[in-house]
């Protein structure tokens, strides 16, 4: 090929229609390229979001109708609409202050949050390693575990006089409260988790002679992380559940003891307001933590 195109001075020179010939016959020999198939754009599944958008929506219409039918002949209960625009009102300002009493909707949802924050960390760091204790040792679990099956049962609320009696204050009678009703989801689940552990890594483990605490950090806490983000999950949504109770037996500022001031008021509109509040942080926190299971949890597609 490189003769065809440099020629040594002392060859004769080739005729021009030579060289153009032959690449148009080369051109002409060699077979035609085939077309290459157009890239497709994969299509919006429509219908995958239909299934995940319709049902929530259709739900929650078909509340809000049996809701108006419900109201339609009118008294003490508010309709839909009525409900709407004190919600419209309320969450125009929700942060005002009027007095230690008299705050928005939104200082009371931050206080609560709070106090849930408080008594479910606390929970969480007993609670996890205390699980990891029972799942671990026999003897641990043997001694733990009839105190969790007496003392589980108990109704959170039945707790708060007891922690009115110890700390002699609302508040931390109320994170008190959420603190033991939110321990046991964490305890059982991370115990259940530690049990569960395939005995051939603790067999490896114990032929590298691997102190406790690499046991612990790298064989036991990564294949237990799923029981245990279980185990926060149902605490966060105990503990949430129970300050609302908790609140309106104390008073102060927050969600609940703003739901029964609303009462003492006889105002049933913002009881229904904080109703859908109450549901939609729970909702939220719910979601939260789900997501956070998600990158922590390793699955096959």
């Amino acid at each position: 090929m490189v003769s065809a195109v440099f020629h040594s001075p002392s060859e004769p020179a080739t005729p021009a229609a030579t060289h153009v010939d032959r690449p148009a016959a080369n051109e002409a020999a060699m077979p035609a390229e085939t077309p290459k198939p157009a890239v497709k754009t994969a299509a919006y599944d429509w219908r995958a979001l239909a299934l995940r958008v319709l049902p929530p929506v259709l739900s929650i219409a078909l509340l809000v109708g049996l809701w108006a039918i419900a109201t339609m002949k009118g008294g003490s209960f508010p309709t839909p609409a009525a409900t709407f625009d004190a919600a419209v009102q309320l969450f125009s300002d929700p942060f005002y202050r009027n007095g230690p009493n008299d705050q928005g909707i939104g200082w009371n949802i931050l206080n609560s949050l709070a106090r849930v924050g408080v008594g479910f960390g606390l929970a969480a760091l007993v609670g996890i390693p205390l699980g990891f204790l029972i799942g671990r040792f026999e003897f641990a679990n043997r001694m733990v575990s009839p105190l969790i099956a007496l003392l589980k049962p108990v109704s959170p609320l039945a707790w708060l006089p007891i922690g009115l009696l110890v700390f002699k204050s609302a508040n931390p009678a109320a994170i008190w409260t959420i603190f033991i009703c939110s321990i046991w989801p964490m305890v059982v689940n991370t115990a259940v988790g530690v049990q569960r552990v395939p005995q051939d890594y603790l067999n490896v483990a114990r032929v590298l002679k691997l102190s406790e605490w690499k046991v612990i950090t790298r064989i036991l806490l990564p294949a237990v992380l799923p029981y245990v983000l279980t185990g926060v999950r149902l605490s966060v949504g105990t503990a949430w559940l129970v300050i609302v109770a908790a609140e309106m037996l104390t008073g102060g500022v927050g969600i609940g003891f703003w739901v029964w001031d609303e009462w003492n008021n006889l105002n049933v509109a913002h009881i229904l307001i904080a109703i859908f509040v109450i549901g939609t942080v729970g909702l939220l926190l719910e979601w939260a933590l789900i997501s956070l299971a998600k990158h922590f949890t390793f699955e096959e597609d």
